[in-house]
């Protein structure tokens, strides 16, 4: 019997990978590309181990999307040794992305995979975390299949954190440990994150909104915030709902247990809740823990939009930092700052938007909590559109609800009016105006 550090059983055919994670990033060269596992899976042991050779390494460059979890990835000693190239922005890699060592890919979510498949962005190593093996020697990438599965299976080196706070979840996750060079375990919580804490009377009257465009027997797609969160709350009297969404967060779990979401009409993976990643806090691991009814999956698969389109009116509810007068709805930059990324937002609004019966969602405050208003005349400066205005239909804010597809640009410009804020409303009028030469 073999013990490791936490004085947990190794069995005894992983214990010549079993190392710690010194050893293990030891194995990392400079000019090499590294993945990084994201969200709650972020290795946060591993990547502080990492981090400390960065007197040893050069030109290392380090590829993820979102990453959770106490590190700073613009730490000013290893600046010169790691080089943040982002798939999509967080807020523990914002500052080193805007700056000389760090970049952004803008890529839909959906071809991600693509880039390490077809050698364009090529993984040297993947640096995951994982579920303890089982009795057949599989562990599970747990909560964030996402976009790791297509890296774990291209990456010539795979370390895996193994603890045992990270669930076993069903679906295209399980990684047998002979595919794994080296296993670290260390136990550790997961980063959590409470969504309902930006819960403000803006967002409750957005999610009311948002819930009435909600069908019984639609299948949903949420986005992050707070707005999905509270979306959610407002759907405990509908039915037979389904779950396809790229992102699974708390509040999905009340609506699975009470019968609202049942996914019984969904024509694809019917009865069970499909998802590319999860975030959230212990209570969704803990449910999603060895739950054959909840499928994380490769994100190529969850956002296809050929996947997507086959089930019945998916409702895919999405944010945006600002959209302007003619539909263009910009979701990832304060206008040059790259702030997140284009994600799977156009996925899903383009796979609703092609299923009988669907509703694609952009749901935002008609102001920012400084009073700016996030309907323009015009995009920021450099700002990058992540829907265009041939792509958006539904907009939401707290003064309603819009559907601009079908709409001029003049008849656009009056709806949206409409959804601003009143302190913004005249200048808005001014602008189309100035614009249109037309009353608004």
């Amino acid at each position: 019997m073999y013990r490791d550090t936490n004085n947990t059983i190794i069995p005894p055919h992983v214990v010549g990978k079993s190392m710690t994670a010194v050893q293990a990033v030891s194995n990392i060269g400079s000019n090499q590309r590294v993945f990084i596992h994201g969200s709650a899976a972020t290795p946060v042991h591993l990547i502080k181990a990492l981090q400390q050779r960065h007197n040893e390494l050069q030109n290392v460059e380090l590829v993820s999307i979102t990453t959770l979890g106490d590190i700073n990835f613009n730490d000013p000693d290893c600046r010169n040794s790691f080089f943040m190239n982002s798939l999509f922005v967080s807020a523990n890699t914002r500052a080193v992305v805007n700056s000389d060592h760090g970049d952004y890919v803008p890529v839909f979510l959906s071809e991600i995979p693509k880039l390490f498949r077809e050698n364009i962005l090529p993984i040297d190593v993947a640096m995951i975390q994982v579920s303890p093996p089982d009795k057949h020697g599989y562990c599970s990438l747990g909560t964030s299949v996402d976009v790791a599965r297509a890296a774990v299976d291209t990456a010539r080196y795979v370390i895996a954190q193994v603890n045992k706070n990270m669930p076993r979840t069903h679906g295209d996750g399980f990684i047998h440990v002979d595919k794994i060079d080296a296993l670290v375990h260390f136990d550790a919580p997961l980063p959590e994150v409470d969504y309902s804490s930006g819960l403000n009377e803006a967002v409750e009257k957005i999610a009311y909104h948002v819930a009435s465009l909600v069908e019984d027997g639609a299948t949903l797609q949420l986005g992050i915030g707070a707005i999905p969160d509270q979306v959610l709350k407002n759907l405990q009297g509908h039915r037979n709902l389904g779950l396809h969404t790229e992102m699974f967060s708390d509040g999905v779990v009340p609506l699975i247990q009470n019968g609202a979401i049942n996914n019984s009409l969904k024509k694809l993976n019917r009865g069970r809740s499909v998802t590319g990643f999860l975030s959230g806090t212990r209570k969704l691991f803990d449910f999603v823990d060895d739950n054959p009814a909840v499928r994380v999956m490769d994100i190529s698969y969850v956002n296809d939009t050929g996947i997507i389109r086959q089930n019945p009116a998916v409702t895919a509810i999405n944010s945006a930092i600002e959209i302007d007068l003619t539909g263009q709805i910009c979701s990832d930059s304060l206008g040059t700052y790259q702030f997140s990324g284009i994600g799977g937002q156009m996925d899903f609004i383009r796979g609703a938007s092609l299923s009988p019966g669907g509703k694609p969602i952009i749901a935002l405050p008609s102001q920012t909590s400084s009073g700016i208003s996030r309907i323009v005349p015009i995009l920021k400066q450099g700002a990058g559109v992540v829907t265009s205005r041939g792509h958006v239909h539904w907009v939401v804010t707290e003064y309603g609800s819009v559907n601009l597809f079908g709409k001029n640009l003049k008849q656009r410009g009056r709806l949206l009016i409409g959804l601003a804020h009143p302190d913004h409303r005249e200048i808005l009028e001014k602008e189309f105006w100035e614009r249109f030469k037309t009353l608004p």
